[in-house]
């Protein structure tokens, strides 16, 4: 049995390849490709959160490579951005518990 961190890895992999190839290049994810993943599987960054104007710029920050799409790479680098945010949000919040030794 996978353990919960594993099982996190596999899913980032799998939601992934879950919306990209639906268009175009099966590794990567065009803009209409990130947009449904995004509102389906990170609705806190969908279309409800920004606009249009909001998204191209999060998709022109994420695409480094400047090929109008986002490959896994760049993919994992804006979910990893993501948790040092919630890291940084929810290590001083009020619920903190001490760390077991």
């Amino acid at each position: 049995m996978a353990c919960p961190l594993e099982q996190a890895l596999a899913v980032m992999v799998t939601i992934f390849h879950k919306y990209s190839g639906k268009e175009g290049d099966k590794y990567k994810l065009s803009k209409a490709e990130l947009k449904e993943l995004l509102n389906k599987e990170l609705p806190v960054f969908g279309s409800q959160q920004m606009d249009e104007a909001e998204f191209k710029r999060l998709v022109n920050d994420l695409d480094h490579n400047k090929d109008n799409e986002v490959d896994f790479k760049e993919y994992a680098c804006f979910l990893a951005c993501i948790t040092m945010g919630f890291n940084e949000f929810f290590k001083d919040g009020p619920t903190k518990q001490p760390r077991k030794k």
